[in-house]
């Protein structure tokens, strides 16, 4: 009997046993489960959060570019900023908005038509708010009026600034933008100052408002109304297509295709060499893609994004930086090269803007995969051996190899031209030369 209830009697403790062992198992699974559950709908949620502040909120939407323009006017309406755009875009109806197309972290880009005139209006912010105030009239009693010749000193002094000039240097381009203001001859009002300093503050409007005489190769600036200014609309180039440009956007009369490109590589040329010597600064294009140029109905190559276009002087304080190797020296397509021995990269650029455009716009264009049929042709071989040797000529230090090497492209695309259309006459260096257009009204 003993034995018999030894036996039986640990039967129901192993049950319990097994009973509680098997619910400490589910209800670890089930806290499991429950954490996985918790943390996936963290996950979800918190990428929810980041696809509408990253995505959605910098969506270039219609209604929201509408909505920026709508307090731009109320702003104007308010006497708070002003401009000769803003009667046309808020009053009479001048300008016609057609579609948004581009908005990143506040920089808004919009596709209108003033006055019948496609136009692009720009901002690198989409508040009137978010630029600083000119500190003058937070100071100054508002019965007080600045002279335009206070206008002009503060105005020198920040195009300085903004295009990275030395204030004692001999540069000549603010005293032209100051010859500008001194012409309105009146006192400015708060308004016109204050819409005046939002937009110095924005490089890209600084460079082209103040460089448009002096070059062709830049859009030009129509006009403003508070933070935002008008450019003239062009078409832009794009990196899905080999051609780069949609040519038949442009009127090119009876010119081929291949004639149309020999004539925009010759003005890619011809931008190049007068970036380097029409300024009193070499001026720098640090983001050289097709879409940050475009081409007129005359073929005339212009650069419509210059955020990353800086002079000499301020393109040595970028470049020369802490460094371990070549590599940290790199600043877009702008490089230099690292001294291992005092580990700074060098202030002098290595290559050039004219190497980039070889690389990223020529080298594509001229490829056999294009050319097809005609790849095979002397001068077509000739050209794409030229490209390739722009592309590894370090132009940045060897500019007499520099010089050899665009003269050569200069000869082989002028010969290519010549003969497609021997009847036709295009300027030396791409381009026929004609004067630098004026403009007489004051166009902030």
């Amino acid at each position: 009997m003993w034995s018999l209830r030894r036996a039986m009697g640990p039967e129901p403790s192993r049950g319990r046993c097994l009973l509680r062992w098997l619910g400490m198992k589910v209800c670890r699974r089930s806290t499991l489960v429950f954490a996985l559950l918790w943390f996936g709908s963290w996950v979800f949620l918190n990428g929810l959060v980041f696809v509408h502040r990253t995505i959605l909120s910098d969506y270039c939407t219609d209604d929201k570019s509408k909505k920026i323009l709508q307090r731009v006017c109320e702003e104007y309406r308010n006497g708070a900023l002003t401009g000769d755009l803003c009667e046309d875009l808020c009053v009479s109806g001048q300008v016609e908005y057609r579609r948004c197309l581009y908005y990143e972290n506040g920089k808004k880009v919009i596709e209108a038509r003033w006055r019948g005139t496609p136009v692009v209006l720009k901002s690198k912010l989409e508040n009137f708010s978010s630029y600083e105030s000119l500190g003058l009239l937070e100071y100054q009693d508002p019965a007080e009026e600045l002279s335009p010749l206070d206008v002009v000193f503060y105005a020198t002094l920040e195009i300085r600034n903004s295009l990275g000039l030395d204030i004692s240097g001999n540069a000549s381009l603010p005293p032209l933008w100051g010859q500008r203001l001194r012409e309105h001859g009146q006192a400015y009002s708060r308004a016109e100052l204050a819409s005046l300093w939002s937009l110095l503050q924005q490089e890209e409007y600084t460079f082209l408002r103040v460089l448009q005489d002096l070059s062709r190769h830049l859009a030009k600036v129509l006009g403003s109304c508070g933070h935002f200014y008008a450019v003239e609309y062009l078409s832009a180039g794009h990196a899905w297509d080999q051609n780069i440009f949609s040519l038949e956007e442009v009127s090119a009369g009876p010119r081929t295709a291949r004639d149309m490109v020999h004539r925009i590589a010759l003005s890619f040329l011809d931008m190049a060499w007068r970036f380097d010597n029409d300024f009193s600064h070499r001026l720098h294009l640090c983001d050289i893609k097709p879409e940050n140029f475009a081409i007129r109905k005359d073929l005339t190559v212009v650069a419509i994004d210059v955020d990353m276009a800086f002079f000499e002087p301020k393109m040595r304080d970028i470049l020369e930086q802490n460094c371990t190797n070549d590599d940290d020296c790199n600043f877009f397509d702008c490089i230099s090269k690292c001294n291992m021995k005092t580990n700074k990269c060098s202030s002098k650029r290595r290559n050039s803007n004219l190497q980039v455009i070889c690389e990223k716009i020529f080298r594509p264009w001229f490829s056999p995969t294009l050319l097809a049929a005609k790849a095979g042709l002397p001068p077509q071989v000739d050209l794409q051996r030229a490209v390739q040797e722009c592309v590894d000529t370090a132009g940045g230090e060897d500019e007499e190899q520099d010089r050899a090497v665009q003269k050569r492209l200069l000869d082989l695309l002028t010969g290519l031209l010549h003969q497609g259309t021997s009847s036709e006459h295009w300027g030396e260096g791409g381009e026929d030369r004609e004067g630098i257009h004026s403009h007489t009204a004051l166009n902030f």
